[in-house]
């Protein structure tokens, strides 16, 4: 059984970070690519980052692009969002997913694991 774990999340003032870790264990895959999505009440779930097996490539929703960094540390099985200059829109449940596929899609049903999420609050 896959298991994805998100931690890291919690209240933030505007301006400030924060750095989300997503543990993957169970199976293991090769080449599997990571992503990290946020969803609020009023709003479907969206795309926030992705990044590939070795990291060569990554991709971010434009809303973020300069502000958060993707990273993975694959000996450790561990993928990190970093979150910079943080905003009260970015205010939401962050969730990990896993792509047995590979690469850095923005696209979430292209994912096959997903995480219980971890709630971010962004104070103005």
């Amino acid at each position: 059984q896959v298991q994805l774990v998100e931690s890291g999340g919690g209240l933030v003032q505007a301006g400030g970070s924060l750095r989300l870790s997503c543990v993957v264990s169970g199976r293991s895959f090769s080449s599997y690519g990571m992503g990290w999505f946020r969803q609020t009440p009023k709003k479907e779930r969206e795309f926030v980052a992705a990044i590939s097996w070795a990291g060569g490539m990554t991709n971010y929703a434009d809303s973020v692009k300069g502000r958060f960094t993707i990273s993975r540390d694959n000996a450790k099985n561990t993928v990190y969002l970093q979150m910079n200059s943080l905003k009260p829109e970015d205010t939401a449940v962050y969730y990990c997913a896993l792509r047995i596929a590979g690469g850095a899609r923005d696209y979430a049903p292209s994912y096959d694991y997903w995480g219980q999420g971890t709630q971010v609050t962004v104070s103005s």
